[in-house]
């Protein structure tokens, strides 16, 4: 259960590579629009902010460094937040494509999605009434046939080049064996306590939304590393974001929210921003008597190299 007195740490994860713009007319596109959120966003009491990017023309996701640099020191300069850079991307880019922003910038934190997995949302296809851009329609029914790719090479690659640069990690965790996955890399020596475990509910392909489900990945986690070696964080998507998160914190968990995650505030209402989210689960947590991380908390809670070690100007150039 929760321990009195600690503090609660809220992610959000701001655009993501999942929805497509004709799923919410709220869901950040641009660099600007990116940057704004996520401002707002940190502003409303998110300590990390979850990133990727997108083209400005018409929203697809892009792993261009030059789309990141339009936003990421803008929201570096304005927050003192941790800034968090997927390594994820999306299920169509290759591995160096993901990494081409995270080797530039070396950021405190990065996502490391722990194993590969079928991922999708193509039922939702058939609910779409019209889509705004000709792109999205073969983009979200062609999920049918994607796989996500993290084999034990890309996952050991990425934690060496990163890694070795003092970035942290946000593991993603999908299903029961990609905890046993994290314990495998334990064991090689390639990483090292807190761990940041970012367990995520509800996506096709992966555990679904259960609270049982929770409770499993918690004390399997308690087994494998010691409660006191890792940081247990929940994101559910959909309409099981609020619930399930809400649920995490009880247990003595972490949350994360944002339009990546789910484009709804409650049911039928869509999110007008991400910083609704985000003050929505604050609020929710602190009639609960939890008090919220602040992003100096979060550095000193999982260990991170400081904002002041970033580079945020090399990444520019």
């Amino acid at each position: 259960m929760s321990q009195p007195g600690r503090k609660v740490i809220i992610s959000c994860a701001v655009t993501g590579a999942t929805h497509v713009p004709s799923m919410s007319e709220h869901l950040p596109l641009t660099p600007a629009d990116i940057r704004d959120q996520a401002i707002d966003a940190a502003r409303a009491g998110a300590a990390i902010i979850h990133l990727h990017a997108r083209h400005p023309d018409d929203g697809r996701p892009t792993p261009s460094p030059d789309v990141f640099a339009q936003f990421v020191p803008a929201i570096a300069d304005a927050t003192d937040a941790v800034i968090n850079i997927t390594t994820g991307g999306s299920t169509r880019m290759t591995l160096d494509e993901r990494l081409a922003y995270p080797r530039l910038l070396k950021p405190e934190m990065c996502s490391l999605n722990m194993g590969s997995m079928n991922f999708s949302i193509h039922p939702l296809a058939a609910k779409m009434p019209s889509w705004r851009y000709g792109w999205e329609k073969d983009y979200v029914e062609g999920m049918e046939d994607m796989i996500f790719r993290n084999t034990f090479r890309d996952i050991k690659r990425i934690m060496l080049e990163l890694g070795g640069h003092g970035t942290r990690f946000e593991f993603e965790c999908y299903d029961l064996g990609h905890l046993y996955n994290l314990a495998y890399f334990v064991d090689e020596g390639l990483v090292r306590p807190p761990f940041f475990i970012q367990s995520v509910f509800g996506i096709l392909g992966g555990m679904g939304p259960d609270p049982e489900n929770m409770a499993v990945m918690r004390s399997t986690a308690d087994r494998l590393f010691g409660r006191d070696n890792y940081l247990f964080s929940v994101l559910g998507a959909g309409r099981h974001q609020m619930p399930l998160v809400t649920m995490a914190a009880i247990m003595g968990g972490n949350v994360r929210v944002g339009l990546e995650d789910s484009v709804y505030l409650a049911k039928g209402v869509k999110a007008e921003s991400n910083a609704q989210q985000v003050a929505k689960i604050r609020r929710i947590l602190e009639e609960l008597s939890f008090e919220i991380a602040t992003p100096a908390d979060v550095r000193t809670m999982l260990g991170l190299k400081g904002a002041d070690n970033v580079a945020f100007a090399a990444a520019t150039a």
